[in-house]
């Protein structure tokens, strides 16, 4: 009973009149082409502007009155087209999974991508501040952390590439090593990441800190 398998095909309709006109187009001509009502073009229209698939044309004057607004499909690849980032992942995940050095590839990946995280400026703070950073950014990335009052260890109750993380763990949970490493890191924290306990419970995951040395 829903009106919207009707909408999409006049939308696509309209976005094919666009793309196949030679010359920007005016409402009253989309309308006169698909033989439709020229709100309904409009409607329509102001559909394919909010997705980015057509644009505006300034008009040059024909005569006396307001020129007739402009269309054309938008030029490039739809941005409303369909994404497979997953493909992407997977692609990359089985690189890093068939390299000897794969798993120092992943957690040097994941150490490089964590000391651009953090957002606070402070340097060498205490270790309940670099627990406490960690924590947060963690939280943004979606671990559901929480985090012990003896800043030892971090649970982690989720794991954001779940998926990708059962096909392959021995590159996608050292991702996650070091990228813990790098947000510590990159704020001089006096403690580390030392290890990465995936799964000790269907539902939990273990992030061991420890103690680093001034100069380490």
């Amino acid at each position: 009973m829903t009106p919207q398998p009707a909408r999409t095909g006049r939308r696509a309709r309209v976005l094919a009149a666009l793309r196949d006109a030679r010359a920007p187009m005016s409402i009253a001509e989309i309308a006169e082409q698909l033989a439709v009502h020229p709100n309904t073009v409009r409607f329509h229209l102001e559909a394919l502007l909010a997705d980015g698939q057509a644009e505006r044309v300034e008009a040059g004057p024909t005569g006396p009155g307001r020129p007739a607004q402009m269309f054309r499909a938008h030029r490039g690849m739809d941005p409303a087209g369909p994404r497979n980032y997953r493909l992407l992942a997977d692609i990359l995940i089985a690189q890093l999974a068939d390299e000897p050095s794969g798993t120092a590839r992943a957690i040097e990946a994941g150490r490089s991508w964590g000391r651009g995280l953090t957002s606070s400026p402070t340097k060498n703070p205490d270790a309940g501040a670099a627990a406490a950073e960690l924590v947060r950014v963690l939280d943004d990335l979606g671990f559901a952390p929480e985090s012990a009052a003896n800043t030892t260890r971090i649970n982690l109750r989720h794991c954001p590439f779940l998926d990708m993380g059962a096909a392959d763990r021995s590159v996608v949970c050292p991702i996650h090593l070091g990228l813990m490493k790098g947000v510590l890191e990159a704020r001089s924290a006096p403690l580390t990441v030392d290890r990465l306990e995936p799964f000790v419970q269907p539902d939990l995951c273990v992030a061991h800190l420890a103690a680093i040395g001034a100069g380490a």
